[in-house]
């Protein structure tokens, strides 16, 4: 809506917060991962999809309307917000993580 601002710097500020916790424990990423790892994992990475899809028709919209960048960077946040969810949840139900494994074989 014209003027109104429902998202600010301290609602990304706080996604980040919670970005960082839920990050802090879990082992560093070397490859890409890809979804699963439990049903709710699973959700989470589907739920981040959707996020950047979202993020990317505001990024479009961005350029013939007024959109403020902390909405553009909330969606943002709230994707990667997501995709570490989903990696804490598939630890948590026992499940692996699984790696993208590139067929490097067949170049």
């Amino acid at each position: 809506m014209p003027g109104m601002t429902l998202v600010d710097a301290t609602r990304v500020e706080a996604l980040e917060r919670e970005l960082d916790a839920f990050n802090a424990d879990l082992p560093a990423l070397k490859e890409f991962i890809l979804p699963g790892g439990s049903p709710a994992a699973a959700a989470c990475h589907l739920a981040r999809t959707i996020c950047r899809r979202a993020e990317r028709r505001i990024v479009t919209l961005a350029r013939t309307e007024q959109v403020g960048t902390d909405l553009i960077s909330y969606i943002n946040r709230l994707s990667d917000l997501l995709f570490v969810v989903a990696r804490v949840l598939a630890r948590e139900a026992g499940g692996s993580e699984v790696m993208w494994q590139s067929d490097r074989t067949s170049r």
